[in-house]
């Protein structure tokens, strides 16, 4: 499924106390730790994702993946675009990073994804409805912030 084609969910966004290209390093770092741990790859494995293991060129770059996601666009310093697929849905994760002042970045991370069937909508309520979607990417921008700064 083309990324935009899959449904808007939601956008986060946070200010970080630092430049584009440290918030660029922080970014793919971050993701590379956070998804890349046993837990993660085993959720990966668990709903059968396309991608269950890290691979591909680092620092992030087109065609790397990490368990859950792959890069499918990577423009250093502005947008970063990954998207996945598994058992109960598509989805697409797009961070953006913007200059605020000299030394201040914005990262906005947009997230979409469909949820096909009785088992798509039920995978849909689990992850949504219980706020677990909205935990993870607050928690998952303050890491980046963190290491940024």
């Amino acid at each position: 499924m083309r990324i935009a084609s899959m449904p808007y969910l939601d956008e986060h966004a946070t200010d970080i106390a630092a430049g584009v290209d440290d918030v660029w390093r922080s970014l793919g770092e971050t993701l590379d730790r956070s998804f890349s741990r046993p837990g993660a790859a085993g959720y990966a494995r668990l709903v059968r994702a396309a991608d269950r293991a890290a691979s591909g060129p680092r620092p992030l770059a087109e065609g790397s993946t990490f368990p859950g996601f792959r890069v499918v666009s990577a423009i250093p310093g502005r947008e970063l675009v990954l998207e996945g697929r598994h058992h109960f849905s598509s989805y697409a994760l797009i961070f953006r990073l913007e200059p605020v002042d000299p030394g201040r970045s914005r990262l906005r991370a947009e997230s979409r994804a469909a949820f096909p069937g009785l088992a798509g909508s039920l995978y849909r309520r689990l992850i949504m409805g219980t706020g677990g979607h909205v935990k993870g990417m607050r928690r998952l921008l303050a890491a980046v912030r963190r290491r940024a700064e």
